[in-house]
């Protein structure tokens, strides 16, 4: 019966341990994510609308040169005001005090200045006379000129303290509206710490963000149409004034100002905009472009990945068949197999499958 033990023991070990496997909860699906982006059909004349919002020609944000408690706001948010009209006061108190201090010293370094020169005045007479040694002249000499450089620099202090005491008010540069006062009365601010925002220009500005795949179209001076939620059923002229070079906040996106190209009172800074952009190709061929990796192949040819959004950052990805066409500097031409506005998945497509649910990190994008 002995040598039966270990048998009987291995099998009761085993019998255990598929008890206790059978009693572990499955592991969770890995749901990967991918990066994915959204592609247009360009063609002769396709016409794509952007939101943006507007802004005012031109903003400055008004500070003080020195820092200070804030005596007074002579503006409310709205107002308009003219060129010189005053914006806030600091408490001066501090600056008069240094100013007067600053008088006082030219005044005290004026009268030395005269006390040494009358000095080297008498003292050279008796150099000349043979009645003072030559080390008499030059000791009296450097003590007219130091104390005539001691005046010129209380001169300039004297300068610095009443240049400070001016920067305790603060106006307004231009003509404008006063779009923002982030200080309260009594607050103590800092050099530079903005005290109001002053938008001025005849014209407003729109910005808004292109998508990688055409903002490589877009060019300084192009014409667009603006519209204003705000101003139903009017459509404003506008071009192109600044696109830019580096993508928005590390996104796929660029940022495109336009400028209107007539004044317009209804039209203020924040408002939501739509600007239309006309892109086209010099063929006239509508086509769609993606990057080489986002197209892979197997047996059955060559396919892409769209995914389609859902909630939660998720989304659900489905297989496209797709025919290429020739490869450029703006990515793969894509002649069929892709609509235009699919998000196609651009990085972790060798990882992924038909129907499978993914993570999006971008999805506050759509």
């Amino acid at each position: 019966m002995r040598r039966f033990a270990p048998l009987l023991t291995a099998a009761l070990l085993a019998a255990s341990g598929l008890t206790g496997c059978q009693n572990e909860p499955p592991e969770e699906p890995v749901i990967r994510p991918v990066r994915w982006q959204q592609v247009f059909a360009t063609g002769a004349e396709r016409e794509r609308a952007f939101s943006g919002t507007a802004r005012a020609g031109l903003e400055s944000r008004l500070s003080f040169k020195v820092g200070g408690t804030v005596r007074s706001l002579s503006v409310n948010v709205g107002d308009r005001v003219t060129a010189g009209t005053r914006i806030a006061q600091l408490d001066p108190t501090d600056y008069e005090l240094r100013l007067q201090d600053a008088r006082a010293s030219v005044t005290r370094y004026e009268a030395e200045e005269r006390q040494a020169a009358a000095a080297y005045d008498r003292i050279r007479q008796l150099y000349e006379n043979k009645n003072a040694s030559r080390a008499d002249l030059d000791a009296a000499r450097a003590a007219s000129e130091a104390a005539a450089a001691a005046v010129t620099s209380a001169e300039q202090k004297l300068e610095l303290a009443q240049a400070n005491l001016d920067y305790t008010r603060l106006t307004a540069p231009v003509d404008g509206a006063i779009s923002s006062v982030p200080v309260e009365v009594n607050e103590n601010v800092q050099p530079g710490q903005v005290i109001a925002v002053l938008t001025s220009g005849s014209r407003a500005e729109v910005t808004c963000t292109i998508p990688e795949m055409l903002i490589g179209q877009v060019r300084a001076g192009d014409a667009v149409s603006v519209t204003f939620d705000a101003a139903p059923g009017r459509q404003f002229a506008a071009r192109v004034t600044e696109v830019g070079v580096s993508a928005a906040q590390g996104g796929a996106t660029f940022p495109v100002t336009a400028r209107l190209e007539e004044e317009s009172n209804t039209v203020l800074p924040g408002m939501a905009a739509e600007v239309v952009f006309r892109f086209g190709a010099r063929d006239g061929r509508p086509r769609i472009r993606v990057p080489a990796s986002a197209v892979l192949e197997d047996r059955e040819g060559r396919f892409a990945f769209v995914v389609e959004p859902a909630e939660n950052g998720l989304g659900t990805v489905h297989r496209r068949e797709v025919t290429v066409g020739e490869l450029g500097s703006d990515g793969l031409e894509i002649l069929s197999g892709l609509a235009d506005g699919d998000r196609v998945v651009t990085a972790g497509v060798t990882k992924i499958q038909d129907g499978m649910t993914v993570r999006l990190p971008d999805a506050s994008r759509s």
